[in-house]
């Protein structure tokens, strides 16, 4: 029971996710933006996203009121709420560029948060499948990815507001039936599992840094992959019509890239006995620059669908192995920042894609940033390999 609801969050967010994230360029294009305004947008959310991550994860982790459960009820009210907003403002530039930033900002503050909220409900003795429940959430963004193109297409962009309200009710309700079974040691939410337990915590970024010196540098390499992996989502519709394709296009390939991803996070816990996360992170980043060369040489819809196909050992395989490397390699009372610190160099690196890509469609070509993508992730990739071969991940007795 306690998977299958997890699983549902999963769904909505994701579902969400599709109408606001992969079809952003979409919707702001259909409202009178530019590339170059998109990319500002983006950008702008971007770094508010990483600025909030570890501030909120710092807040939830202390004393006080706000708690995982708390805060991903409030981010999904606000973004419903943001949702029912733009309804009424369409071709509105300036209070359409506000509220879309705000609910693109919140859903990107709330990810990390609903990943701290398993492990800490797992810890309290609630048995979640954090694997399957991820995977059902990749599904549920790639069955609303298949439809919501043609939608898009009969319909108008308003129906990706209305998908977003809906995916958002079912969160708000599915979160107040989320109530932990209390435990003897527990008053109030914890974060992310093992906060609160054994270890020591290394509060400043110098102690943080040099207790996890290869983690540190692979934030770098993190960054280089997303720069290239949001270059490709954020602008896929600019992509597909260059290769001949509309928004239905846009949604076959967001539900390949999607589907293929609920079979390896399901799988996550056996592939790790065969494969460490520090290897599985660095397969990851070559199938990141894999994925976005193919479309440097791209020729229809065709070469499209392949690149998407890399996916499977892209991000499927960043997420879990992501969350398993810091679970595995960090003291507990260091695990809740290290998953946040995940979350914005992901971010950090689709801000740097939000401000070049759009700079660079509305003045170059299509090709031209592509073969940019296709450079900074080929740097991730030396990156990440002189992280995770020659660097340690865990320096012990570092001061907090």
């Amino acid at each position: 029971m306690w998977t299958f609801k997890y699983a549902v969050l999963n769904i909505a967010y994701f579902v969400a996710f599709c109408t606001i994230h992969a079809y952003a360029a979409v919707y702001l294009l259909a409202n009178g933006f530019s590339n170059t305004e998109v990319g500002l947008l983006l950008a702008v959310s971007n770094i508010a996203s990483a600025v909030f991550q570890p501030l909120v994860a710092g807040i939830i982790d202390g004393p006080g009121p706000l708690t995982n459960r708390l805060y991903v009820l409030i981010s999904v009210v606000g973004i419903l709420a943001g949702c029912v907003i733009l309804m009424f403002v369409p071709g509105r530039k300036v209070p359409v560029f506000i509220i879309f930033a705000l609910i693109y900002t919140l859903q990107f503050v709330y990810q990390p948060v609903l990943t701290a909220l398993c492990f800490e409900y797992r810890k309290a003795g609630c048995g979640i499948f954090y694997g399957l429940a991820r995977g059902m959430g990749s599904a549920g963004f790639a069955v609303a990815s298949l439809f919501i193109g043609s939608f898009v297409e009969r319909n108008g962009v308003s129906i990706l507001m209305w998908i977003s309200i809906a995916a958002m009710a079912v969160s708000a309700a599915v979160m107040l039936a989320f109530r932990k079974p209390k435990t003897e040691d527990e008053s109030k939410d914890a974060g992310f599992e093992g906060s609160g337990g054994q270890g020591v915590a290394h509060n400043s970024l110098r102690s943080f840094a040099g207790t996890y010196p290869a983690f540190m540098l692979f934030l770098a390499a993190t960054v280089c992959f997303f720069f290239a992996h949001n270059m490709i989502n954020d602008f896929m519709i600019q992509i597909i019509r260059d290769l001949g394709g509309q928004e239905t296009e846009l949604g076959i390939a967001n539900f390949l890239q999607a589907i293929l991803e609920l079979p390896v996070m399901a799988l996550s816990a056996v592939i790790l006995k065969k494969l460490s996360a520090d290897k599985l992170l660095m397969i990851s980043g070559a199938a990141f620059f894999i994925k976005i060369l193919i479309l440097v040489f791209a020729g229809n819809m065709a070469h499209m669908y392949l690149s998407q196909s890399f996916q499977l050992f892209a991000y499927a395989v960043f997420v879990p192995a992501g969350a398993y490397y810091v679970s595995s390699t960090m003291e507990e009372l260091d695990q809740v920042k290290g998953q946040a610190l995940i979350t914005s160099a992901i971010t950090v690196g689709g801000v740097f894609s939000n401000f070049i890509s759009g700079y660079i469609l509305d003045h170059y070509t299509i090709k031209t940033m592509l073969l940019t993508g296709t450079a900074v992730c080929g740097i991730g990739v030396i990156i990440g390999m002189i992280a995770m071969l020659r660097l340690p991940h865990h320096v012990m007795g570092s001061k907090a």
